[in-house]
Formats: C-alpha cells, sequence, structure tokens
C-alpha cells in the first residue's frame, strides 16, 4: 500500500523529468506552455503589470536563471536594460545568447520600423524593429513553431509533441482570426499610449492613429497632446492605455476629443495557457469594435 500511495504522489506532480524555461514576460509563458506542454516547467521574470522595459535584474531572477535550460525572450531589446545583466550574474553558460539555451521571439518573424537609427533625439527606439509582437496572433504562431524546433533541439525524445502542440495553436488562431477581423471591421481606430499595439492594429487591419508619448520612453507633453487633438478633430476613436502607465495624459486627450478611455494589459494574465491568449485578444478586439 505505501508503494501505491509513492506512485500515486509521483503521478500528482507530473513527469519525474521537465525541461526547465524560463520566461521573460507572461506572453512568452504562456507560448512555451503551450508548446512545450507536459515536458516543461516555465517560470515568468516580468510580472504582467509591470513594464518590461522597466524592470531590473534582482537576486530571483538569477536563481531562476541559474537553473535554465532555455530562456524564452522577447528579444529586439526589449529586456536589453536587466535580462543581460541577469544571465551573466546567473553564471549559466547554457543559456547565453547564441547558444541553443536562449531563444529570441522577435528573431523568429518580421519586425515592424526595423532599420531605425538609434538616435535618443527619438526617444527609447529599438533600431532591431518594434519588440510588442505578442498582440499579432499570426506572428505568435510563427514563432510557436519556432519555439517547438528549439526544444525539439534541446530535448529530440519529444520533439512530436512540440511540433503537434505548435500546430495546434497555430490552427487555433487560425479558426479566430475571421471572427476576430469581422468584429474589427470598421472600428475607427486607437490612440496608445506607446507604441505598443501596432502589430494588433496591424493585424485587424484598424487605425493607430497616434501615441500620448511624444516620442517613445518620453511622458506626454501639453503641447503634443494638443497637437493630437487637434489633428483627430472630428474623427472617432479610442484612447488605450495598460495599468502600469500613467492615466492623466489619456485623461487630458479624452477631454480634448471626447474619446473614451480603456485600460487594457497588453499581457495574458501570469502562467496562462493558450486560452488565456485568445482571452487578452478578445478583449482588445471588443474595445476596438465600439471605437466607431
Amino acid at each position: 500500500m505505501r508503494r501505491l500511495w509513492v506512485l500515486l504522489g509521483l503521478l500528482a506532480v507530473g513527469p519525474a523529468w521537465a525541461l526547465q524555461v524560463v520566461a521573460t514576460t507572461a506572453s512568452m509563458g504562456m507560448l512555451a506552455r503551450t508548446v512545450g506542454g507536459p515536458q516543461v516547467q516555465v517560470s515568468e521574470l516580468a510580472p504582467p503589470d509591470r513594464d518590461a522595459h522597466m524592470l531590473q535584474a534582482r537576486p530571483s531572477m538569477l536563481r531562476a536563471l541559474r537553473d535554465a535550460q532555455l530562456v524564452v525572450a522577447v528579444g529586439a531589446e526589449l529586456e536589453i536594460g536587466w535580462l543581460p545583466a541577469a544571465i551573466s550574474g546567473a553564471a549559466n553558460g547554457a543559456i547565453a545568447p547564441g547558444r541553443p539555451g536562449y531563444f529570441e521571439a522577435a528573431a523568429q518573424v518580421p519586425l515592424l520600423d526595423a532599420g531605425l537609427a538609434a538616435d535618443r533625439a527619438q526617444g527609447d527606439v529599438h533600431p532591431g524593429g518594434n519588440p510588442h509582437v505578442n498582440l499579432d496572433p499570426l506572428r505568435m504562431a510563427a514563432i510557436s513553431k519556432a519555439l517547438a524546433e528549439r526544444l525539439a533541439q534541446l530535448d529530440p525524445a519529444n520533439a512530436a509533441g512540440y511540433r503537434e502542440r505548435a500546430q495546434g495553436f497555430a490552427a487555433a488562431v487560425d479558426a479566430r482570426v475571421p471572427t476576430w477581423k469581422r468584429k474589427a471591421a470598421g472600428s475607427a481606430g486607437v490612440v496608445s499610449f506607446h507604441k505598443d499595439v501596432v502589430y494588433l492594429t496591424g493585424f485587424l487591419g484598424v487605425p493607430f492613429l497616434g501615441t500620448l508619448e511624444p516620442v517613445p520612453g518620453v511622458a506626454p507633453t501639453a503641447s503634443h497632446l494638443q497637437t493630437l487633438a487637434a489633428r483627430l478633430a472630428g474623427k472617432k476613436g479610442v484612447i488605450v492605455h495598460t495599468p502600469y502607465q500613467p492615466a492623466a495624459g489619456a485623461e487630458k486627450l479624452a477631454t480634448l476629443t471626447g474619446w473614451p478611455v480603456v485600460v487594457l494589459p497588453i499581457e495574458p494574465p501570469a502562467g496562462s495557457e493558450a486560452q488565456g491568449y485568445f482571452e487578452l485578444i478578445d478583449r482588445w478586439v471588443d474595445v476596438l469594435a465600439r471605437a466607431r
């Protein structure tokens, strides 16, 4: 009887071996869980209610990275302020950039705004391209397939499962695309705080009308908001910002334009799998669809 209880306990905690994966954001964690399935154990470094641009390397990050066999990062310098320092501090050569244990989502797909000059006068620009690919379901589907190949490289015995789950995620995206686009069709457009929704608006065909920031990383100014409001005069739309972005600029533009303000996350909840991601996109589509 004692041996039976021991066996049941082992089954309850999952497989005896799992690939240790550290994801930088909740979206990357979602992809790792969705593609990795029972063969991976995933932790996330950036909480979804924090700006992944602005974190600092912490001891908890180093502990997670020290035991990791794979890091799944957004890339395109989104985590440049803290991830390189955290990886260096973890002293785990297997997850260093350029090694199989380091994977960047942004490197797997074409990026918007690539090739911009690294001119600080233009704000916090990313010369490699806009890193906020997570809000484009089609790019995320492509990334899932690339991630499956990386997992297969690290764990050949389970390669078929990784590829099958990535294909399943891509198929689930494809099945939802017509509904998302139909709902969003005719949207008047959106102003966001930061240029972090352009992949979604491009995917849906929704007009992207500007940002509250005058340039990336610079807080809204009165003169910029006045200029933006004048350009939007007579139009309809919606103003969106995330929970961690200051509300003052959005509220000021709403006063000048009469547009509604909506607070929306750009990441699914921590620990999400595919359904949490699809619900995030559903929320954005519903908000954009009301902007008419």
